[in-house]
């Protein structure tokens, strides 16, 4: 590994040179989640440091080598998230004068963030490619130190000293899986852990969306960035560096692809069974091996949790369709004669069998049905989907047809499935019901049955 810019060497001076302002992370075993993968899972929690990432073990090492005219002048650094963070916090510490470059469009919580952290923050271009170019003019025109997230060979040897905790606290591990944006973390860490045990393997991953380092390696095209937002935004990266692209060819195993429902599935997983909160980026190991445990079964994993910063709203939407998927949390299209009383009685029948009506939506111009009767879309809490089960076919025994709401996420895996699991007589029905767009129904003689139960990661 000689003929890389990063060596094991330049990782342990890195790992000197941070010690004591970057605290040793926990490795800790995660029964739960082998339970559901079917392997033994340990997890690197980078959560845990001052500004929730692991960007601060590559902006911290990079800051040291500056000598007393580069530490006068200052730093500037692109970034909209944690390396924006990572890097203002330590030159606050330092008292290096640091300027962050950030799209126009980012969210004031991060631009406040960093701020408080004693950077100046400038606002510049409609993308983090303008704002790379914005962030290079600065620093020629002010003489400023540029802190690249991950194209520089100091800041991926303090990435590294991730890869020597892992291999200190569990050298039985066997795989290392790690996310993969412009790729300074998996680098950092490949060259560390190969070199102190060469067969030990190496596995990244990136979101679907944005596959720019699985492409580059297999002589494609990265092309232009996706249309759709990703959950992963903190390795949502169009190009990955050139530096790193080298080390990721020579020493990284293979790159996985997870898509948008593995990410969400994951950060709910992480928070419902290890009670751990960790943003779309932060999970994407984990969803890699939850995609397919089959790929690492029998094998010691060690996961890298890269960071915690997910916004709250964000955070409170994706339980809520957890919930969903369960089937904890489910809609329901009932029809119900047009006649006082009726709608007590309906939900007399939910609550008898333990139903929590969440919403209601009482329907009497829009859908397809008689003028003497009604729907009604009920969101109802339950326990389980025989829950859900049990409590369709408590309205349909009372007289009040039911059918079962999907999200449209959910749809073609509803029907591909639904009959393996329904009753005899169950139609299974794709299209969507009348006033109801993009939707799908289960329904059994007119009624509704329990569809599939759907993986979370899949």
């Amino acid at each position: 590994m000689n003929d890389l810019p990063v060596t094991l060497a330049s990782v342990r001076d890195a790992a000197a040179a941070i010690a004591g302002a970057i605290a040793h992370s926990p490795v800790i075993a995660s029964p739960a989640l082998a339970e559901l993968a079917g392997t033994e899972i340990h997890l690197k929690l980078e959560t845990l440091h001052r500004t929730g990432s692991f960007k601060e073990r590559g902006a911290l090492a990079k800051l040291l080598t500056l000598d007393a005219a580069q530490r006068r002048a200052g730093v500037v650094a692109m970034s909209a998230g944690n390396h924006a963070q990572g890097v203002a916090y330590h030159a606050l510490r330092l008292g290096v004068p640091a300027t962050i470059v950030m799209p126009e469009g980012t969210p004031f919580i991060k631009i406040d963030r960093t701020e408080a952290l004693g950077a100046t923050v400038v606002l510049k271009g409609d993308s983090l490619a303008a704002a790379r170019e914005a962030a290079d003019t600065l620093a020629r025109e002010r003489g400023l130190v540029l802190v690249h997230p991950y194209d520089d060979a100091n800041v991926i040897a303090g990435q590294g000293t991730i890869g020597l905790e892992l291999l200190a606290d569990r050298p039985d591990l066997d795989t290392l899986v790690v996310p993969i944006g412009g790729g300074g973390l998996i680098s950092g860490i490949a060259v560390a852990a190969k070199a102190i045990k060469p067969e030990i393997e190496i596995v990244g991953v990136q979101s679907t969306l944005y596959p720019s380092m699985y492409r580059l390696l297999r002589g494609e095209d990265p092309g232009p960035p996706a249309a759709a937002a990703t959950l992963a935004e903190g390795i949502a990266v169009k190009e990955p560096g050139r530096l790193t692209r080298r080390i990721v060819k020579k020493l990284v195993s293979e790159i996985r692809l997870v898509d948008e429902i593995m990410l969400e599935g994951a950060v709910e997983i992480l928070l419902e069974r290890q009670k751990l909160v960790a943003e779309g980026a932060g999970a994407t190991g984990l969803a890699a091996v939850l995609a397919e445990p089959e790929r690492f079964r029998g094998r010691r994993v060690g996961i890298v949790i890269t960071g915690g910063n997910m916004d709250s709203r964000l955070l409170a939407s994706i339980l809520m369709r957890g919930l969903v998927r369960e089937g904890r949390l489910v809609r329901l299209r009932c029809e119900l004669p047009d006649v006082p009383g009726a709608l007590s009685r309906l939900s007399g029948v939910i609550g008898k069998h333990a139903g929590n009506i969440v919403e209601v939506h009482h329907q009497r111009l829009f859908h397809d049905t008689s003028v003497k009767r009604a729907e009604l879309d009920v969101v109802v809490e339950t326990q389980n989907r025989r829950h859900v089960e049990v409590l369709i076919g408590a309205l349909v025994a009372a007289g009040f047809p039911t059918q079962l709401l999907l999200s449209s996420a959910d749809d073609q895996h509803a029907a591909n499935n639904a009959s393996l699991l329904l009753p005899s007589g169950t139609t299974v029905c794709a299209r969507p019901p009348a006033g109801s767009a993009g939707r799908a129904d289960i329904l059994r003689n007119g009624t509704s049955g329990a569809p599939s139960p759907r993986p979370r990661i899949r």
